[in-house]
């Protein structure tokens, strides 16, 4: 398959190397017969699925040991895009020696992860990212047909959107994986929200217990929440004496911490706050604020965010500084 025959300009730099030689050269497409699955003393477990919203389909093929219940062989026939190919080409290749009950825990993060050159950046466009979904369900269905079960006696996360199948652990990973800010990135990376969009937001046409915008806030906020503790946990380096300098000065350097670390915590919330008073009280330095926006009449804007402020402000300038709120 070319290359122009797929994808042009500087999407086609979005893609993995990885990726672009399992579309043009896959390892494992092809089909088990009845024979040769004789042959390995195994099972031939076929199954299949089509994603219909995006006319992508996929065949599994399973020639499980009869003995032990490992895969001793697998292939796959994909019908549908060149990213649908490698990812059915990577998936297949992640079930080879694996247990029936081993190979049920594949989910479509590790399709995707294991399409990477590199940990840190994606394997395909965010465009593509549903293409390696399909992987979750097709190994479940090959599953519960080898053991003549229901799929979905698998399922033991809990889905949020029952379109694409996509689980409440899995929008967390992909989250943070790829530190997605929006609704329209978790849609672009998983396809949850992508077609009845029930599950985005309440008001939809049925009802959910979550929803994708509580999901993506809890995330982010518990992303903060981590990379805050980090940064307060972190040795911290040499830097000048906060006591010493002006009232200008500490103005200036609270002010330079607050823009970098604090401010865009809150201005995610709607809220924001500003620089009141800088007081020298004993042995402490007191550094008076106030909430503004939505902090202002938050419940939790007078504890954990107090916290996480005073600990910022800790770990850049000075160990003995309080913050107090207005």
């Amino acid at each position: 398959m070319a290359k122009a025959s797929l994808v042009s300009g500087s999407i086609w730099d979005e893609y993995s190397d990885i990726v672009v030689d399992r579309m043009n050269n896959p390892q494992h497409q092809g089909h088990i017969t009845e024979e040769e699955a004789e042959a390995m003393n195994a099972t031939l477990i076929v199954a299949d699925f089509g994603a219909e919203s995006c006319g992508d389909a996929v065949r599994l093929y399973w020639a499980v040991e009869k003995d032990t219940d490992k895969i001793v062989g697998s292939k796959f026939k994909s019908f549908g895009c060149g990213t649908a190919i490698a990812s059915s080409d990577i998936m297949t290749e992640l079930c080879m020696g694996k247990t029936v009950d081993e190979a049920v825990k594949i989910t479509n993060i590790d399709v995707e992860k294991a399409m990477r050159d590199t940990p840190d950046v994606p394997a395909v466009p965010p465009q593509k990212m549903h293409c390696s979904v399909m992987a979750y369900d097709v190994i479940k269905k090959a599953a519960a047909t080898y053991k003549g079960v229901d799929a979905e006696s698998f399922e033991e996360e809990f889905i949020i959107c029952e379109c694409a199948r996509v689980t409440q652990d899995t929008l967390v990973d992909v989250i943070k994986i790829n530190d997605l800010k929006t609704i329209e990135d978790i849609v672009d990376f998983t396809k949850a929200g992508g077609f009845c969009k029930s599950c985005i937001e309440p008001g939809g046409h049925e009802a959910k217990d979550v929803y994708l915008v509580d999901i993506l806030k809890q995330t982010r906020e518990e992303m903060e929440r981590e990379r805050l503790t980090a940064m307060a946990n972190a040795p911290k380096e040499d830097k000048d004496d906060f006591a010493s300098m002006s009232m200008v000065q500490r103005t200036r350097a609270v002010d330079a911490v607050i823009e970098e670390y604090v401010r865009p915590m809150l201005i995610m919330d709607g809220g924001d706050m500003e620089l009141v008073d800088i007081k020298d009280e004993n042995d402490n330095i007191d550094i008076y604020i106030k909430y503004l926006g939505a902090c202002s009449t938050c419940s939790t804007g007078s504890t954990g965010t107090l916290y996480a402020i005073e600990s910022t402000l800790k770990q850049n300038l000075d160990d003995r500084i309080r913050v107090i709120t207005l």
